[in-house]
C-alpha cells in the first residue's frame, strides 16, 4: 500500500516575507547601481562602472526572485499535483545564466581596455566614498536576505543573498583598485574589473550547476538520507526500510520509501505504522513537503520490477481453484472465512471453520486440505482454525 502525507506550510506568510526582503534589496540595488555607474563614468573608472552593472544585474535577479517566489510557492493543483517548486529552480537557472552573460561582458571590455593601453586617471575621494557606501549597503542586504531565506527555507532567496554578497566582494576589489589608481597605479582598475567579472561568473556557474542537479532529480546528501532511514527504522513495528529515494522541488524536498512490517499484520495496523514513520520524518526534517511510503510484508529491496513478472492469482481466482480442489473436504465445506498471505512467491492460507465432524480434528482437516492441494504449486503454509476468522 502507498500513502501520501503533506506538511502544512504557511506559504502566504513565507511569500510575503520573501517579497519584502527582495523589494528592499531591489531599492538598494537601484540606488547603489546608479551611484556606481554615474560616478564611474564621471571619473573614468572601468572597475566602478563594471561594479555598477553588477548591481543592476542584482536588480534583474530581484525581479526573478519576486516572480518565482510568488508562483513557485502556490499550492498544488490538478495540473501540478507536486506543487510549483520547480518554478524557483528554473528562475535560479535563469539567474545563473544572466550572471555568466554579464560576467563575460565585464571581463571582455576590461581586458580590451587593459590591452589597448587606454590612459588611466586618479578617481578621487568621491569615487572611493561611493565604493565604501555601496560596500556597507550590499553587506547589510546580504545578511538580511540570508537570514530571511533560511527562515522561509528558500534556496532561490538564499542564492539571491549570495548574489548580493558577490556584489559586496566585487566592491571590495573595486575599492582596492580605486585606492591604487589614486596613487598612480591606474592599470589596477582594469585588472580589478576583470577580477569582478570572474567572480560574477563563478556565482552564475554555481547557481546553474545546483539548479541543473535539481532538475534531474538529484538525491539529497547521503548523510541526510542515512539519518532519514535510521529514524524511520526506529519506529516501533518497522522491521526495515529500503528503496529510500529523495529529490528536491524548489525549496522543499520529497521522500519515497518502502517500509517492511511483520507479514501477518492487518492492513490498518501496517498503514498506521507507515503514518507514524511519516509523522516522525516530517517533524525531524522540516523541509519535507511530502512523504510517500509503501508497505511491504517482506524485504524486496532492489526488486523494482517485480510487479511486471507473472504474479500469483488473486482471491477470486484462488477461491475458485481451491473450491475445485477441496470441494469434498469437510473443513472447506464448513468454512466461515479464509485469510490469504502472499509471501515468498507462495500464498499461505488460513481456513476458519465452524463445526467439524466429530471424527475429524483440526490437524486432520489441515492434512486433508494439504493432500488435496498438491496440484496447486502456489499454495504455501496451510492452517485450519476454528472460529469466526479475522474478517
Amino acid at each position: 500500500m502507498s500513502q501520501h502525507a503533506h506538511l502544512p506550510l504557511d506559504r502566504g506568510a513565507q511569500t510575503r516575507e520573501a517579497h519584502k526582503v527582495t523589494l528592499i534589496g531591489a531599492v538598494i540595488d537601484l540606488i547603489v547601481g546608479l551611484l556606481k555607474l554615474v560616478t564611474g563614468l564621471l571619473v573614468g573608472s572601468a572597475a566602478l562602472v563594471a561594479d555598477g552593472i553588477h548591481s543592476f544585474s542584482d536588480l534583474v535577479t530581484d525581479g526573478f526572485v519576486v516572480a518565482a517566489t510568488h508562483y513557485g510557492r502556490q499550492e498544488p493543483d490538478s495540473n501540478h499535483p507536486y506543487g510549483h517548486g520547480r518554478i524557483e529552480t528554473l528562475a535560479t537557472l535563469m539567474l545563473g545564466s544572466v550572471l555568466i552573460f554579464v560576467a563575460g561582458g565585464i571581463a571582455w571590455a576590461s581586458l580590451m581596455r587593459l590591452i589597448g593601453g587606454e590612459p588611466f586617471v586618479a578617481p578621487g575621494a568621491w569615487a572611493i566614498g561611493v565604493a565604501v557606501v555601496a560596500l556597507v549597503a550590499k553587506e547589510w542586504i546580504f545578511r538580511y536576505t540570508l537570514r530571511v531565506a533560511r527562515r522561509v527555507k528558500s534556496r532561490l532567496l538564499e542564492a539571491n543573498a549570495w548574489h548580493s554578497r558577490s556584489d559586496a566582494l566585487s566592491t571590495v576589489v573595486v575599492l582596492v583598485s580605486l585606492v591604487a589608481a589614486q596613487f598612480g597605479a591606474g592599470w589596477v582598475d582594469a585588472l580589478a574589473a576583470i577580477v569582478v567579472g570572474v567572480m560574477v561568473g563563478q556565482v552564475g556557474w554555481r547557481l546553474m550547476w545546483e539548479s541543473s542537479r535539481e532538475l534531474i532529480d538529484t538525491a539529497l546528501p547521503e548523510a541526510e538520507r542515512t539519518r532519514m532511514q535510521a529514524l524511520a527504522e526506529s519506529v516501533p513495528g518497522v522491521e526495515s526500510v529500503h528503496d529510500l529515494r529523495t529529490r528536491s522541488l524548489g525549496s522543499q524536498n520529497v521522500l519515497d520509501l518502502h517500509i517492511v512490517v511483520a507479514p501477518r499484520l492487518t492492513v490498518s495496523e501496517a498503514h498506521e505504522i507507515g503514518n507514524a514513520v511519516s509523522r516522525r520524518l516530517r517533524e525531524a526534517f522540516t523541509d519535507l513537503a511530502e512523504v510517500t511510503f509503501h508497505i511491504d510484508p517482506e524485504d524486496d529491496a532492489g526488486e523494482t520490477e517485480h510487479s511486471l513478472r507473472p504474479g500469483l492469482p488473486l482471491r477470486q481466482d484462488v477461491e475458485t481453484m481451491l473450491d475445485d480442489a477441496w470441494h469434498a473436504c469437510p473443513a472447506w465445506q464448513q468454512r466461515v472465512a479464509v485469510d490469504l498471505h502472499y509471501l515468498a512467491d507462495r500464498i499461505d492460507i488460513s481456513v476458519y471453520v465452524g463445526v467439524l465432524p466429530p471424527q475429524q480434528s483440526l490437524d486432520g482437516a489441515a492434512r486433508d486440505l494439504r493432500e488435496s492441494s498438491l496440484s496447486l504449486p502456489w499454495v504455501g503454509r496451510l492452517r485450519v482454525w476454528q472460529g469466526p476468522g479475522k474478517g
